[in-house]
């Protein structure tokens, strides 16, 4: 296990110089789990209204509970990783059902619920009950990896194990919450990835090992495993009229639930377009490109041409099995798109 040095210094400069952060103005459980989901893959930044638009139509675990998916998932569109809002849902059920609706005070029992992994069971043991429970995220992993000149790779379990003892050895036992914070902060706004750290600014500067052997663009060690699988998409936003033609997506799998345009699993040319269309029975008056686009997933990345297609008024009695059309206020107050789209939002 690496050795740290005393980091108790940074709870007297988190108290001077942490953000004002919505979640951090409550001891509620509720509120940080959401927060912390939320978080998970997404800057804060994007974050916060999110959070205050969620919380103001789902503000308790009971309202969670018993919401539609469908409302669940347009209060979540554009954040993705939809799969974090099914669990959050999966989640409100079993605590309504196994603790009364009350949010469970262990950390065992958090971590039971959908969705939570160590790092989230953590967070919210601490945050919201100041249990000594380290909560390590990238930006902690990074900032003990530093401190201690920590030289293998973090993206392994057996390393994330490793720092995640040495963090909770350091805990002080009545400042819980604000030390996972203040190790959280410090990574997120001072030792910082992607280039130089702001060592002038860091409380612990005079401690650092990565610091003082020069060491701290090479750290921390991150050597990812495999490569992500590229595939082709053409967007198609078929429309007749004021309205556009929209479909679901399977239950289960990528996206599972969420609504798209018609999507064909290659790139197309507008020739081949209008060879597609019309071996759908339809009859294409106008296709206009709409450029090119890319999405990123955990595994997969998209990498999508789109076309606006405009349709014959007669073809609404001929739209393919699954297509229904919605106008722009349907498609913005019902159903829920993946962010992947978002490059061909303003077409919809």
């Amino acid at each position: 296990m690496p050795h740290l040095p005393d980091l108790t210094p940074l709870l007297s400069w988190y108290a001077a110089h942490k953000r004002d952060l919505p979640w951090r103005a409550t001891k509620d459980p509720y509120r940080i789990w959401i927060s912390e989901i939320m978080l998970q893959q997404t800057r804060v930044e994007a974050v916060i209204p999110y959070y205050h638009r969620f919380l103001a139509a789902l503000p308790d675990i009971g309202s969670l509970a018993r919401v539609e998916e469908t409302e669940l998932l347009k209060l979540w569109e554009g954040l993705g990783y939809y799969s974090r809002a099914r669990n959050l849902q999966r989640a409100a059920r079993q605590i309504m059902a196994e603790h009364g609706g009350t949010f469970p005070r262990s950390y065992e029992e958090i971590r039971a619920l959908p969705g939570i992994g160590d790092y989230t069971a953590g967070a919210i043991a601490a945050f919201a009950f100041g249990l000594p429970c380290p909560a390590v995220d990238g930006n902690v992993l990074r900032v003990i990896s530093r401190l201690s000149c920590y030289e293998k790779n973090i993206l392994d379990s057996s390393s994330k194990k490793e720092l995640t003892e040495a963090v909770r050895s350091t805990i002080p036992r009545d400042a819980a919450g604000d030390f996972g914070q203040s190790l959280i902060e410090l990574g997120a706004t001072v030792c910082v990835p992607n280039g130089a750290p702001h060592c002038d600014r860091c409380p612990l500067a005079n401690v650092c090992a990565a610091r003082r052997e020069g060491r701290t663009r090479e750290l921390p060690v991150r050597i990812k495993r495999g490569s992500r699988r590229k595939e082709e998409r053409t967007v198609l936003i078929l429309r007749i009229g004021d309205r556009v033609a929209l479909r679901q997506r399977p239950r289960s799998g990528l996206l599972a639930g969420l609504f798209e345009p018609l999507t064909l699993p290659r790139l197309l040319d507008a020739n081949e377009v209008g060879e597609e269309i019309s071996a759908l029975g339809l009859t294409p008056l106008h296709i206009t490109p709409l450029g090119e686009a890319k999405h990123i997933f955990t595994h997969i990345e998209w990498q999508m041409t789109g076309y606006e297609v405009i349709l014959d008024d007669a073809c609404e009695r001929r739209l393919p099995e699954g297509l229904l059309l919605a106008e722009r206020d349907e498609i913005d107050r019902l159903f829920p798109l993946p962010s992947a789209y978002r490059a061909y939002r303003a077409f919809m």
